[in-house]
């Protein structure tokens, strides 16, 4: 059986230029990467405004396990079912993280014969959109530093400097750092740390910035610190906008790709799911809607921190409306939720099945509380019984969820078939009233209590004193009416990773709050969840190398 990355390297791609024509694109609206890469034109995204939107549907998940759900895969492959199908259907994703790839995650390019090709370029440098945040992020300490060499005449306060340095790259010994150290001309010396690119507060605004006009000025209110008197100041203040924004010219412009099956795919932003928004670009998803009468997109982890940001961020600030949602589980998964280890996951257990199963269960009444109608798709293995199958099928209907099997990873667009057609049927047949969880009227602790009751199923919430003491500030700064995203653990409901299933009785855990002001939301940090995550153990990027024909291997 060849892996996802041989999969990859042995398909026939079209060039980019007969992709976009699917689209109705032209070559001219286009500013090629090389052959099967480019980015759409301005001109392109001002011209297809007028158009009507197509459907959106978003993919998502139940909390993720060593078993494997397939959330991209799942999204890749619906997009290839609906082109089987003679849909007009786009897939709207995510760019990947260095850090997962060299990590513990591997790619994030879908897999088996439901990826999204050029594979190698997408996970490694792919257009240089990191690169470019990564830079602009950079730019701005850099410029903040010097700032305080030369005067400080912004009286900054050395000691509440809340803006870090960032980098694409999972390293923990630079989640605490001291700058400055040396001769009087090397700068002032003070604490700092790093966090990865795609928790960083510029990736949030290059996703949530409708335009270059409304970029600049996102991210001129970034708070970089506070001064003598306790006043934010900021990336304006600074006067480092329009250098930043320079940097982010070419990378605010969404990527067109394709997948094996050659369905256009628009890739463009990533920020992490657990420790920011999760959601790709606005510009890329708009623009999508404007070019395709269905799109297809993802948000990051389970639906209790994807979704619930898609929903209650993106979709608040951008006025979208999502028409349907696909729910993805494996039986696997679920008999883990239950209990048993993942060497007997193979072997038929319809008890372990059926205790697992509320992890699914909690989605499916979260999901519905946004007024949006749900389809479950299992992605099935071939270990899956008979009995198994049912027995989720039945759940799910028990639930008013159309429900499908998928096995795209195998067979493709043609594995999807039914998970299509069950998308078009909920479309047809079921209307979205779509709605946000709460108002933007709530206080902020108010926000995080009803993410925490509502979508974890928590008792309630615990501040640390810093925490209970951040919100007031914020609020008294006047951003108490902004969204909360929440940093949280993928792995359970609650804040405690090894609490599988449905959790009860608990409370989640608040140890950190601050304001992204750029970016438009409040960030809560529970539990030990890590803005700079670190490399495991057996790291992916011992497996990775370049063979004797140039071809990378053991990528994912």
């Amino acid at each position: 059986m060849m892996t996802d990355i041989e999969i990859a390297q042995k398909a026939e791609m079209k060039h980019i230029r007969e992709v976009a024509a699917k689209l109705g694109i032209s070559e001219d609206d286009l500013d090629l990467y090389g052959k099967y890469k480019a980015k759409l034109s301005d001109e392109l995204i001002k011209k297809v405004e007028g158009n009507e939107n197509g459907k959106l549907i978003l993919v998502t998940a139940i909390n993720p396990t060593p078993a494997g759900e397939g959330k991209t895969t799942i999204t890749v492959g619906l997009g290839e079912a609906m082109g089987q199908l003679g849909k007009k259907a786009v897939i709207a994703l995510r760019e990947p993280s260095l850090g997962p790839c060299f990590g513990i995650k591997g790619g994030a390019a879908g897999g088996g014969y439901a990826q999204v090709v050029p594979m190698e370029d997408l996970n490694l440098h792919f257009t240089g959109d990191f690169h470019a945040i990564t830079s602009a992020n950079n730019l701005l300490a850099a410029m903040m530093d010097n700032h305080i060499q030369q005067g400080n005449a912004l009286r900054i306060d050395v000691n509440r400097i809340v803006f870090k340095r960032c980098m694409d790259m999972n390293d923990r010994v630079l989640r605490h750092t001291v700058v400055g150290l040396g001769k009087r001309v090397d700068g002032v010396p003070r604490e700092d740390g790093f966090v990865i690119t795609v928790a960083s507060e510029i990736m949030a605004i290059l996703c949530l910035a409708s335009d270059m006009k409304d970029l600049q000025e996102r991210l001129g209110r970034i708070i970089v610190a506070y001064n003598m008197d306790n006043e934010p100041v900021t990336a304006a203040d600074l006067k480092a906008v329009g250098a930043m924004a320079a940097l982010l010219k070419d990378a605010i412009k969404p990527n067109l790709i394709q997948t094996l099956e050659h369905t256009p795919a628009i890739v463009h932003g990533g920020p992490f799911a657990n420790i920011a928004h999760g959601c790709n670009s606005v510009m890329a998803t708009k623009t999508a809607l404007k070019l395709a009468d269905y799109v297809i997109t993802e948000a990051g982890f389970g639906a209790d921190l994807g979704a619930e940001k898609f929903f209650d961020i993106k979709c608040r600030m951008n006025n979208l409306k999502p028409d349907a949602v696909v729910l993805v589980a494996t039986v696997r998964a679920l008999k883990y939720n239950g209990g048993v280890a993942k060497a007997d996951l193979g072997e038929e257990n319809l008890d372990a099945l059926k205790a697992g199963i509320v992890n699914l269960e909690k989605h499916i009444e979260n999901l519905q509380k946004y007024g949006v109608p749900v389809v479950v798709t299992l992605n099935r293995f071939v270990t899956d019984s008979q009995a198994e199958l049912d027995f989720v099928k039945k759940f799910c209907e028990d639930r008013d969820c159309d429900f499908a099997l998928a096995n795209v990873w195998e067979q493709g667009g043609k594995g999807g078939i039914d998970l299509a057609n069950a998308v078009l049927n909920t479309l047809e047949n079921k209307k979205s009233n779509f709605k946000v969880l709460y108002d933007d009227s709530l206080s902020i602790k108010d926000k995080i209590n009803c993410i925490a009751t509502e979508i974890y199923g928590a008792d309630g919430v615990t501040y640390s004193a810093e925490a209970s003491k951040a919100i007031a500030k914020i609020e008294e700064m006047g951003f108490g009416n902004f969204p909360v995203c929440m940093a949280k653990n993928q792995y359970s409901l609650s804040d405690d990773p090894k609490k599988l299933g449905r959790p009860t009785g608990f409370d989640i855990n608040i140890r950190e709050v601050y304001v992204s002001a750029g970016a438009g939301f409040v960030v809560a940090i529970t539990g030990t969840i890590m803005t700079m995550p670190g490399l495991p153990k057996s790291p992916a990027a011992e497996r990775i190398y370049v063979d004797d024909d140039g071809k990378i291997v053991g990528l994912f």
